[in-house]
């Protein structure tokens, strides 16, 4: 992927200001060292995609290491900005594996096998969270008896709320990538020539495109492109995870939900069709939608919560006699790989959930995210893009036009 070590270019992130930056809130919580294990810290911090199980150990003071399954330390090494020998390798051998070549390292060069260390521990719906596993912490804890170990995660959800600008730009060029996707995509499909297509075809031509232009993953772990037609589309969650060998026909809805990655960073936008002209009662769904979209991405500014929104635009699906067709969640989270679903921090009713009392402000990244599920009728529309909070508007990442198409 290339480090990025000009401050000047418009990806440059400063990775080892963001190191400081957890071992400042390290030294107020008075630990000596910090375990990540979470993809989300992990993509936040190394700037490398680890997707074996991978920790990163940060002191108090000084360079963090990182730990990894020895098939890809190599990779690693290479790719982040971390020096080299800083990067090691673990392997199901005696005093090779993680837990002893970890805690050795604590115990041997840091010194702080007796010390305050923090971890990341809890819940998602999100599969490859990372959190620390019971048998991990059980094992570190006998490694270690002399060590205090503290759930310490909110340091990196804190610090990453707020998206600096090489961020920003790197989601940017995801989005623009996925436009791409897009574009071919409804070229292909116009003029009746999605006749005989698949879903999985439909992903796949997508995934070329976008790929030719420089994303390096389809980086959804739901299935890479998210594509249904027909009865899925009305499906809870428009059961588009993942595309099936469902053939395209004619009067149903189709649905392409695409994803591309930029250094680590994620492009995710959805565009809804009907296939061949449509009924009356299918471009009243497909008004309906399009217009509560619109709204929606109207009222994202700083000083909004997940719960204001979804009050006002539950009222205006009322007043518009869908609001029963409206799942009632309006966005997620999103952050670079691995930080997908949690709005804000873990401050609300429910652990490790979104707190739909979170009030967004100026720099938050949300994915405006919106489905409208008609089961009985077998149709229904998805609408996902990255939106940039801004003090009185928001920025729409994704540029492909918002409408539904019929082709």
């Amino acid at each position: 992927m290339g480090k990025i070590i000009d401050k000047n270019n418009p990806y440059f992130i400063d990775f080892s200001g963001r190191i400081k930056n957890i071992q400042s809130e390290m030294e107020k919580n008075g630990l000596d060292v910090y375990i990540g294990s979470r993809l989300r810290t992990l993509s936040w911090t190394v700037d490398v995609f680890c997707p074996w199980r991978s920790f990163i150990v940060i002191p108090r003071e000084g360079s963090p290491v990182v730990f990894t399954f020895v098939i890809d330390a190599s990779r690693i090494a290479d790719e982040t900005w971390i020096d080299s020998d800083n990067v090691r390798g673990y392997v199901a051998m005696g005093g090779q594996d993680q837990i002893s070549a970890i805690s050795d390292y604590i115990i041997d060069e840091l010194k702080c096998g007796s010390g305050k260390i923090g971890i990341e521990s809890g819940m998602s719906n999100y599969l490859p969270e990372g959190n620390l596993t019971h048998y991990e912490y059980e094992s570190f804890q006998r490694a270690m008896p002399g060590a205090i170990l503290v759930n310490s995660h909110d340091i990196v959800d804190r610090l990453s709320l707020i998206k600096d600008e090489g961020t920003i730009n790197r989601f940017r060029e995801a989005s623009r990538l996925v436009d791409i996707g897009h574009k071919v995509i409804y070229d292909t499909i116009k003029d009746g020539g999605y006749k005989g297509m698949t879903e999985t075809e439909i992903g796949g031509l997508a995934a070329y495109a976008m790929r030719k232009a420089g994303s390096v993953w389809e980086w959804s772990f739901t299935g890479g492109n998210e594509i249904a037609c027909g009865y899925r589309t009305g499906m809870s969650g428009c059961a588009c995870t993942p595309a099936t060998t469902k053939e395209l026909e004619a009067g149903q809805a189709l649905l392409v939900d695409l994803h591309a990655m930029f250094k680590l960073c994620l492009g995710d936008h959805s565009v809804n069709y009907i296939l061949g002209p449509a009924t009356k009662r299918q471009r009243w769904h497909a008004d309906n939608f399009i217009d509560i979209v619109k709204l929606c991405l109207s009222k994202y500014k700083a000083g909004v919560s997940p719960s204001s929104l979804a009050t006002e635009l539950i009222e205006f699906a009322d007043s518009r006699n869908f609001s029963d067709y409206m799942v009632p969640g309006f966005e997620h989270g999103i952050g670079m790989l691995g930080d997908e679903w949690r709005i804000g921090l873990n401050d609300g009713p429910f652990e490790y959930w979104t707190n739909p009392l979170h009030t967004y402000t100026s720099g938050e990244m949300v994915i405006c995210a919106m489905q409208y599920t008609c089961p009985n009728e077998g149709i229904g529309f998805r609408y996902e893009a990255p939106i940039l909070i801004r003090e009185n508007n928001c920025e729409l990442l994704a540029k492909f036009p918002l409408r539904i198409l019929e082709v």
